[in-house]
């Protein structure tokens, strides 16, 4: 193994101890210098993008890489100014850390704190996203979590110029110990760091359902599995046509290319036969290739759709495109299409278009999804819209830590107890003292001074 990558590993090992304890003050002084040096440097971080992507359009043209991570790819101006407004909210948060999460008394003097404290060292594994680092490292920052990033190779430029502005800016702040975060850029130094299960408390992995697998099959280390994007919209009997129109369009088309787009539309057949006309229409004319099963293949040669409209096959009822491309179903019931949903989709995001209370009720209820949708888009499955400011990933993972995760995501605890002399053996025997176990509202902090 390299003794580069052990080296950079021990010392972020090493710097995550102190960087448990900085206070929210500079936390915030240093994400307040991330954002400020992400704007300040943008030409840098755009020109180091521009020969990402001219690269990765050439290995596209070749057929060795997806258009839809050439997108993925893409930094301009837009993009830095999400990055900036992903830092600046994440800063807005009460710092996570040392926070009372319940307090029992054991005993007249005997008191028990369950308190959140960071992991400890994360390792990010990402593919093609370059606004992946801005995004973990504000987020690890805050919960003082040290970090070390592998991104893609295709987007080697983009991110060492972004991760050198926002350590340089981390780093240039008083009271942040160095080495917190560091950055490995070969892909050998993949497998090297699933290997140090000794320093690395938990692995991130960013990527397609294949690139998660391999990473989960390949190490000890506990993986917060981002998985892949099989996302269904469920169009009801009972659906307003508007609604319907608007959030299936919104859903595949406003951008194809991430993991909460739809892939799966599925139309019950009462309302298939007036929808689908002019939903065909409205993606005929943003260019999206339709899948269809036989049904809804009728209706939309009848009404003549047919330039980019062919059969489905079972292969796309699995499959995440990340594209202008769309399987279609005609379900006679929504309990097939919940059935649908549990069987083909990854449980990311779901949603259902109906007007029916009790129907919207019981989809949320069965689908079996971190993220269930009632008259909205799969697409505001995401960190930053639901309020979490820039997000870790989505995890399908049924633990602590489900869909779209932030900073709870990267959060653990610990117990404290303070007492006054006590000892276990005063309760046991025949004249044992008896705890009390009565629930307090002190928060741990008001007991340390």
């Amino acid at each position: 193994m390299s003794n580069d990558i052990i080296t950079k590993v021990k010392f972020a090992k090493s710097a995550s101890i102190p960087l448990a304890s900085v206070s929210g003050a500079t936390k915030n002084s240093a994400l307040a210098a991330m954002a400020q040096a992400l704007d300040s440097n943008r030409e840098k971080i755009i020109s180091a993008n521009k020969i990402d992507i001219a690269a990765a359009e050439k290995l596209a043209d070749a057929g060795k890489l997806s258009r839809s991570l050439v997108k993925r790819l893409k930094v301009d101006d837009t993009k830095i100014d999400e990055m900036i407004a992903g830092v600046r909210d994440v800063l807005k948060f009460e710092d996570p850390v040392g926070k009372t999460l319940s307090a029992l008394e054991l005993d007249s003097g005997l008191e028990l704190y369950q308190v959140s404290c960071p992991i400890g060292l994360i390792g990010v594994i990402f593919e093609s996203r370059p606004d992946v680092v801005p995004q973990i490292m504000s987020l690890c920052l805050k919960s003082g979590n040290a970090t070390i990033f592998k991104g893609g190779s295709e987007a080697g430029n983009s991110n060492r110029a972004i991760f050198d502005v926002l350590v340089s800016a981390i780093e240039s702040t008083e009271g942040i110990p160095h080495g917190a975060f560091a950055l490995m850029e070969t892909r050998e130094e993949v497998n090297e760091m699933l290997k140090l299960d000794d320093y690395i408390n938990l692995i991130i992995p960013r990527g397609s359902n294949e690139f998660v697998k391999y990473i989960q099959d390949n190490t000890r280390i506990p993986v917060l599995g981002h998985s892949s994007g099989i996302c269904h919209v469920y169009v009801d009997k009972e659906a307003d046509m508007k609604k319907a129109l608007e959030v299936c369009y919104d859903s595949k088309v406003q951008y194809p290319a991430v993991c909460n787009a739809m892939e799966t539309l599925l139309v019950h057949k009462g309302f298939a036969g007036t929808f689908l006309p002019d939903m065909g229409k409205k993606y005929d004319a943003a260019g999206v290739e339709l899948r269809c099963d036989e049904r809804s293949f009728d209706i939309l040669q009848n009404s003549g759709l047919m330039k980019a409209v062919i059969h489905a096959t079972e292969e796309d009822w699995k499959t995440e495109y990340n594209d202008l491309i769309l399987s279609i179903k005609i379900v006679d019931s929504m309990e097939e299409a919940i059935e649908h949903i549990n069987k083909y989709g990854s449980h990311h995001t779901d949603a259902i278009i109906t007007e029916n209370n009790t129907a919207a009720s019981r989809f949320i209820d069965l689908v079996d999804s971190s993220s269930v949708m009632w008259n909205a888009s799969t697409r505001f499955a995401d960190g930053f819209r639901y309020g979490k400011g820039a997000e870790v990933g989505i995890s399908t993972n049924k633990i602590h830590a489900r869909g779209p995760v932030g900073m709870e995501g990267l959060l653990i605890y610990k117990y404290a107890l303070l007492g006054n002399g006590h000892k276990v053996a005063d309760y046991v025997g025949k004249n044992a003292r008896k705890y009390t176990h009565k629930k307090l509202k002190a928060q741990l902090s008001g007991k340390m001074g």
